[in-house]
Formats: structure tokens, sequence, C-alpha cells
């Protein structure tokens, strides 16, 4: 695994000639915080590109100055590597979202309605899925998979003997949900519900826009933690790269979902900044 990161302080030499520096696992590029133009972001992709050849590992962590390169990311996209972006540790993650946002608005899971987005459902979601199913109120599942969902729901309710409701209403089914936490259904299919104009909507794997006039509510694209059981110091990892990232990229994906549960409650993982399209709370 490689780190991508701009330049602590940077040599006029390295600059003019694009010199990329490859130290130990970190890729440090001759840049600082300004915005690099589209023919040097060209030539330091295409040099980026030739230092995954010849490596096995395609997965990256970027810093948050590179990440706001706009015209690099463009290039950088597009080579197949296996960028870090914190999405799938947030979908881990949805049971202490959703305990976050409850503590932060004084509400109680027992009085609160919650209402899932979800087409495809991962195993990991579906764990969490039954976690939230035995401690609020009631939960909701819109879905255009009715039937697959249909079986979920008589299972929750024969092992855990707990009822949950899946359905499809279009103009009924978002209309006084006011959380929804939204798993994989992009901003077209979402903006043909009618949504509850103060909704909190949690976005988990993609940036989801709301395209009513009347929303007043708050839409969550992105999310930080922290790690009081930190593997390892670094500076440059404290400070240049979002936790989260740095922390998903240390994570087994492939193991069983308890397995990684383990670790992240042995590690004392916290959410500790849910961010939205304009605020954070």
């Amino acid at each position: 695994m490689y780190y991508i990161q701009e330049a602590d302080k940077l040599n006029w030499y390295f600059k003019w000639f694009n010199i990329i520096q490859l130290e130990g696992e970190k890729i440090i590029l001759p840049i600082d915080t300004n915005n690099i133009d589209s023919k040097k972001a060209q030539k330091l992709a295409r040099k980026t590109k030739k230092i995954f050849e010849k490596t096995r590992s395609k997965k990256i962590v970027i810093s948050k100055k590179v990440q706001e390169q706009e015209e690099y990311m463009n290039r950088l996209y597009p080579l197949n590597l296996d960028i870090v972006k914190g999405k799938w540790l947030f979908e881990v993650l949805s049971c202490q979202v959703l305990d976050y946002i409850l503590e932060k608005k004084e509400m109680k899971k027992e009085e609160t309605k919650i209402t899932i987005l979800v087409n495809d459902l991962s195993e990991n979601m579906l764990v969490n899925l039954r976690q939230i199913a035995k401690q609020y109120k009631m939960v909701n599942i819109i879905t255009n998979h009715r039937e697959k969902f249909k079986k979920i729901e008589k299972q929750i309710l024969e092992e855990d003997g707990i009822m949950i409701t899946v359905g499809n209403n279009k103009r009924k089914g978002l209309s006084q949900s006011e959380l929804i936490l939204n798993v994989d259904f992009p901003t077209e299919l979402l903006n043909s519900y009618t949504i509850y104009e103060d909704a909190m909507i949690v976005n988990l794997r993609g940036n989801v826009k709301i395209e009513k006039k009347r929303f007043n509510g708050m839409m969550i694209q992105d999310y930080e933690i922290v790690v009081e059981n930190e593997k390892e110091f670094d500076y440059d990892k404290k400070t240049k790269y979002r936790a989260c990232e740095i922390y998903e990229s240390q994570l087994n994906k492939r193991q069983p979902f308890q397995e990684i549960m383990k670790q992240i409650n042995k590690d004392k993982v916290k959410v500790t900044q849910l961010i939205g399209m304009k605020t954070k709370i």
C-alpha cells in the first residue's frame, strides 16, 4: 500500500522538473497547497502511473491536500487504483453513525422511526440492519427489489421476533421519515420520492443531492473518526490524511463482520464528526 501526499518543503528543482519522491510507502508529489494546472497534473499522473506499473500494490490513501487537486485526481481515477475513500468503513460504522446523530439531536431510539433506502444489501449491512431493527421503534425499508427484501423481512421476524416493513411507495414512503439511512440510492432515484422537508439523510456510499427547493433538512455525505488505540504513530498520517481513510486501509475487509467489529471495538474507534453539504455536526 502507498500514501500519496504533497511535499512539506517544495524544492524548486523537483517542482520545475516534476520529480516525484518515493520514500518507503510514501509517494511525495512536487506540489504544495496551491492548485496545479492541467499540464502539470497530466505529467504527475503519468509518472504516478509508472510507479504503480512497477509494483504489485494498487491500494493507495491520498492526503487531504492532494485530494483537492482536481486536475490530478481526475487523471488518477482512470488508472484502476484501489483508492481508499472511507466509504466501506462508513457503512460498517452505520450503527455508530446513527448513535452519534441521536446523541446530538437528543433523540431516543425507542421513540425513533428510521427508513433505510437500499437495493443491494451487503453482508455487513445485513448485520447492521438486524441490529438497528432490535433498537429502534420502527424500521422501514424502501427498495426496488421487494421480493428479495420480503425474504429478509420474514427471516428477521422468525429469528429475532422483530417486525420491519418493506415497501416502495414514492409518494408516502419518505414523506414522514425524519431519519433516513441511504445505502445506495443515487440522486435521480432519491429525488423521485416525496421527502420529508426536515429529514436528516445519511448517504453511505456516494454523494447524493436533494433537488427539491422545499428541502430544509441535512444531507450527511461524509464523516470523521478518532482511533484511541492506534497501531502506529506517524506525524504525516496524523496531519495530512483523514483518520477514517487511514484506518479503513488497515482493516482486512475479507474478515467476517464480527471479527471486523471486534477490531474496531478493541481500537476504540469513535465517530467524531458528520459532514453535510453546508454544515457539520
